[in-house]
């Protein structure tokens, strides 16, 4: 599949299911991690595992990052310090403490549980951010 293919691929899926999921009240993120979920190589199989996917997937994830980036200002970031750092630590301490033990019995290795552990408390922050953003609730 070429990457022109994919990202067709990819954009059909994502507009059918944000145009269902805004029609159900559901936010559009929801909508893009199941098309990313359903679609690819372990679900149905139509974007396969190859070196493109994994380029785009890449972009993806710094596109995003830049987007939430764009929503804070380092003045508004030092006023906030306190939530966003307080909070921000005991989020990603508390899921470390629930995700190695799952990985670990899961049969992964210690270290795989704390980079999963990261990786799933930081996709949910910049998750929960993008549909403040949406809702235009970022400053309550």
């Amino acid at each position: 599949m070429t990457t022109l293919q994919l990202v067709l691929v990819l954009l059909a899926s994502a507009v059918l299911v944000v145009a269902l999921f805004r029609s159900l009240n559901l936010p559009p993120v929801l909508g893009y991690l199941l098309v990313g979920a359903a679609i690819g190589p372990h679900a149905l199989d139509l974007v396969p595992d190859s070196a493109a996917a994994r380029h785009l997937a890449e972009f993806g994830v710094v596109f995003l990052m830049f987007s939430i980036g764009l929503e804070f200002s380092l003045p508004r970031l030092y006023s906030m310090k306190r939530t966003v750092f307080g909070l921000g630590l005991a989020q990603v301490g508390l899921t470390l403490l629930i995700n190695i033990p799952v990985a670990v019995l899961a049969g992964l290795t210690f270290s795989a549980g704390i980079a999963l552990g990261g990786i799933l408390a930081m996709s949910s922050t910049a998750l929960v951010v993008k549909m403040l953003a949406e809702r235009m609730q970022l400053e309550s």
